[in-house]
C-alpha cells in the first residue's frame, strides 16, 4: 500500500532524476557548497515533482475516459506546488537574480504542458525542452556558491549534449527501437559530441567519457531488446560518471 502511494507521487523515472541532479551538482562543486544550495535542490525537486503532476493532470483531463485518473494528479501537484512556494521566497530575497532564472525556465515548461495537453510527451522535442533548463541549473548553482557564470557554459555545453543524447539514445532503445533514422541521428549526435568536446578544450576524462557514449550509442541499439530499468540504469551510472570528470577537472 505504501509503495503505491510512492508510485503514485514520485515519478518512477531514472533518466529524469539524474538530469535534475547531475547538472545542478556540478555547478554546485564547481563553486563553493552552501546551504543555500540544499535549500535551492529541494525547490528545484519540488517545481519538478509540481510540473509533473500538473502535465499529467492536463493530459489524462483531455484524453483519459476516467474522470478519477486526472483527478489522482491534482493533489500531488497542489500539495507540491504549495511546498514549493515558501522556499521559492526564501530564495529570492536572498538571492533576487534567482528570480530571473526562473522566468527563463517558463517557456520551456509551456512547451511541456502543451505537448503534455496533446499528449505527446514523448515527442522528441519536448524532451529537448525538459533537457535545457535541467543543464541551465548548472550556472544558476555555480553563481550561488559564488563562482563565474564565464566557468559555467562549457560544463552546461557538456551536460546538454549529453543529456540530449540520451534523449535521441533511450527513443533507439524503446520506441523507436529499430528505426534506422533515429540510429543515425542519435549515433551522429554522439560523435558530433566527441567533437564538441575535444573542440571546446574540455577534459581529456570528459572526452573520453563522450567516446564511451557513441560507442553505447552506435552499439547497444543492435543487441536486441533490454529492459527499461537496466537502460535507466546504465544512463544514471553515466550521468554520475559525467558529474564525476567535470568537477575532478
Amino acid at each position: 500500500m505504501a509503495s503505491r502511494a510512492v508510485r503514485r507521487w514520485l515519478p518512477n523515472q531514472h533518466g529524469a532524476w539524474a538530469m535534475l541532479v547531475v547538472p545542478f551538482l556540478t555547478g554546485m562543486f564547481l563553486g563553493t557548497p552552501t546551504p543555500w544550495h540544499a535549500v535551492l535542490l529541494l525547490a528545484w525537486l519540488l517545481g519538478y515533482l509540481a510540473s509533473f503532476h500538473t502535465q499529467q493532470w492536463l493530459r489524462l483531463r483531455r484524453h483519459s475516459r476516467n474522470p478519477r485518473a486526472a483527478r489522482r494528479h491534482a493533489l500531488p501537484a497542489r500539495v507540491f506546488g504549495l511546498a514549493l512556494l515558501p522556499l521559492a521566497a526564501v530564495l529570492v530575497v536572498h538571492a533576487p537574480w534567482l528570480l530571473s532564472a526562473g522566468v527563463c525556465a517558463v517557456p520551456f515548461l509551456a512547451v511541456n504542458c502543451a505537448y503534455a495537453w496533446r499528449n505527446r510527451e514523448r515527442a522528441l522535442p519536448n524532451g529537448i525542452a525538459a533537457v535545457i533548463p535541467a543543464c541551465g541549473m548548472l550556472p544558476v548553482a555555480l553563481l550561488l556558491g559564488g563562482g563565474d557564470l564565464g566557468d559555467a557554459w562549457r560544463p552546461a555545453l557538456a551536460c546538454l549534449l549529453y543529456f540530449a543524447g540520451t534523449v535521441l539514445y533511450v527513443k533507439t532503445m524503446i520506441r523507436e527501437r529499430g528505426s534506422s533514422p533515429y540510429r543515425w541521428a542519435s549515433a551522429l549526435w554522439h560523435g558530433g559530441a566527441v567533437a564538441a568536446a575535444y573542440g571546446l578544450h574540455l577534459p581529456v576524462p570528459t572526452v573520453a567519457f563522450f567516446g564511451v557514449c557513441f560507442v553505447r550509442a552506435v552499439w547497444m541499439p543492435t543487441r536486441g531488446t533490454v529492459r527499461a530499468p537496466v537502460i535507466g540504469a546504465v544512463e544514471v551510472i553515466l550521468s554520475l560518471a559525467l558529474l564525476g570528470t567535470l568537477v575532478a577537472a
